[in-house]
């Protein structure tokens, strides 16, 4: 997928292009794409155009989002969706402050574009003055074609980026995976030296760098961890770790069956489902002897 850094797209090629932020690329935002993906003609692309930091970092930094996907994350799973342009775009003042016929002006006359998929609520323009309705007025005014998605529900209830963030927050991971779809919600980070507690304690831990982005709520969970294109059992730690007194929210990874040593490699956990809270115990074999209890949660026999 080739990433333009605003809204240039210098080539002659007509373009079908689906607009939105796409956090965790949903089921939801997965109808988007494939609307869009039908669409494409002969000689045609595909494209998306989304932000590359979310609106309200601009508009009200206060109370910007946690997000499901770092940048990374998200360009990742946009090309992995089928798209071949995608128009990474910053918010800020001068889009906050766009006419939505401006907007819509860029569309036709910069990106060459013939169709354009977005959600049916969809919103643009300075105060999100702009709606599908006038999108439709002006693209068909202009040959050009507007397909409006309706919204995917889950048991009468939208699927939305924000909703799956609640979920999230709350440790609720499996319902979580079941909006998102595909591999569903994962951590991804670089594993770096920790304080080596785990190998004194029998669990030796792959201290995961946190990703800047929402991670669950604190506890232990029990997880598919991914190295190499190999899939582990696992058991996840995030949080403070009161045991030892630790003032940094951590993410720990236990893997069964897994002896290697992967400083400076990139280990993916994804599944998770939670096991319990994190808590102070009275001493470090009363620790020992829960950590040995969690490991029923990924298969091991009951401890006695």
């Amino acid at each position: 997928m080739n990433v333009h850094q605003g809204l240039d797209w210098n080539s002659p090629r007509p373009l079908v292009v689906a607009i939105g932020f796409f956090d965790g690329l949903h089921r939801g935002h997965r109808e988007i794409v494939r609307a869009a993906l039908r669409l494409r003609r002969p000689g045609w692309r595909s494209g998306v155009l989304t932000f590359s930091n979310h609106p309200a970092t601009h508009l009200r930094p206060a109370s910007a989002p946690e997000l499901l996907n770092t940048a990374e994350e998200r360009l990742t799973l946009l090309a992995a969706a089928g798209f071949e342009e995608c128009f990474w775009v910053r918010f800020d003042d001068a889009i906050a402050r766009l006419p939505p016929e401006e907007f819509l002006r860029i569309l036709v006359e910069r990106l060459s574009v013939r169709a354009v998929v977005v959600g049916s609520t969809f919103r643009f323009g300075h105060e999100r003055s702009g709606d599908v309705a006038l999108m439709r007025d002006y693209l068909t005014a202009r040959d050009r074609r507007i397909v409006s998605v309706e919204h995917v529900t889950e048991n009468g209830e939208r699927i939305s980026s924000t909703r799956i963030r609640a979920l999230v927050r709350q440790g609720e991971l499996e319902a979580a995976d079941e909006l998102l779809g595909g591999t569903g919600y994962e951590i991804r980070g670089t594993v770096e030296i920790g304080a080596g507690r785990g190998h004194g304690l029998g669990f030796p831990t792959a201290n995961v760098r946190p990703p800047a982005k929402l991670l669950p709520k604190d506890g232990v969970y029990s997880a598919v961890a991914r190295y190499e294109g190999r899939d582990y059992l696992a058991l996840l730690s995030i949080g403070d770790n009161p045991q030892f007194g630790s003032q940094r929210r951590s993410v720990e990874a236990w893997l069964r069956d897994f002896e290697q040593t992967i400083y400076g490699r990139e280990l993916a956990v994804r599944a998770l489902r939670y096991v319990r809270e994190q808590r102070l115990f009275g001493s470090t074999g009363e620790l020992t002897r829960q950590m040995l209890r969690d490991r029923e949660a990924i298969g091991y026999p009951t401890y006695g």
